[in-house]
């Protein structure tokens, strides 16, 4: 949740990764100029049918502030709704995806106020997206950085991404999601030590091996990579897209049975669609189907 500490992170045990992610900045490959004047902290391009959104706080390690987030809602609920797109990627820099939170911003809030407001609870809208989204990580995924890549449908990471939890030297815990959907990716003792220590941080390739991340590509690549899964899916049928990712987040929150009941459903539901017509008489016709996301 919080930004990388740097003396911290330098001990950990994925120090040379650490070393190389403060290396000069490296804008994301193809990333543009904002796509409105109202957007500070995001850049926007669409390649295809894919959505590409790019955190932008090159000096703050893509630190995750509330104004980036009001943007980053507004812009992901833009692209949800736009017909023309049918996935989503999102990046940071070479040097950091996000480094966590914002401390600046919050060290003064009190528990009132956070209260009242339910602080950070607007992080969590980026899982009420319907249509799928890859983080692609590149560098530090530090705290809430590391909690914003686990909000996303898939990871793909570049070979000298890190991952942790590091809330715990700064006194507090993880808040948005961090002692959750790391539970669920990587086994209940690695997130325990992960988050009790606050230094044990994951390589991209240790990430991958615990079932954090789907796949690890070299740094300068891995973004593409994202783009090119991306469009195979933005390329499906959108709906029955959206049925295959509303059963798999389903299946961590219903028990087994009904799960499967739920599963079954949707499954019954796509005969209903002309993409299910489409597809299964492609297929038995030997040809590429021609989906119309109805």
């Amino acid at each position: 949740m919080f930004a990388a500490l740097r003396q911290p992170l330098a001990r950990a045990s994925a120090a040379k990764p650490l070393a190389r992610a403060f290396s000069a900045y490296t804008p994301a490959q193809n990333a543009v100029a904002p796509a409105s004047p109202k957007l500070e902290y995001l850049l926007t391009e669409t390649r295809g049918r894919v959505a590409l959104v790019t955190l932008h706080r090159p000096k703050a390690l893509n630190a995750l502030c509330n104004g980036l987030f009001v943007e980053l809602n507004q812009v992901l609920k833009d692209f949800d709704n736009n017909k023309d797109i049918g996935s989503i990627v999102i990046t940071g820099s070479e040097r950091a995806f996000a480094a966590g939170a914002d401390i600046k911003e919050m060290k003064d809030r009190q528990f009132i106020e956070n209260y009242s407001e339910d602080f950070l609870g607007h992080w969590t809208q980026i899982t009420r997206i319907r249509k799928p989204i890859i983080a692609a990580v590149n560098g530090f995924a530090l705290g809430g950085g590391c909690e914003l890549a686990m909000m996303c449908d898939i990871i793909y990471a570049g070979d000298k991404a890190v991952f942790g939890q590091p809330e715990i030297k700064l006194g507090t815990i993880p808040g948005a999601g961090g002692t959750q959907r790391l539970v669920k990716a990587v086994g209940k003792s690695k997130a325990m030590e992960m988050c009790l220590t606050g230094s044990v941080n994951l390589t991209a390739q240790e990430a991958e091996a615990a079932g954090l991340v789907s796949k690890v590509y070299p740094a300068e690549q891995v973004l593409d990579e994202a783009i090119k899964t991306a469009s195979k899916i933005a390329n499906l049928s959108t709906p029955v897209v959206q049925m295959v990712k509303d059963a798999i987040n389903q299946s961590f929150e219903m028990p087994l049975q009904a799960g499967l009941t739920f599963e079954r459903r949707l499954f019954h539901a796509t005969f209903a669609s002309n993409d299910q017509k489409e597809g299964m008489g492609a297929f038995a016709e030997k040809r590429k189907p021609n989906f119309t996301n109805n």
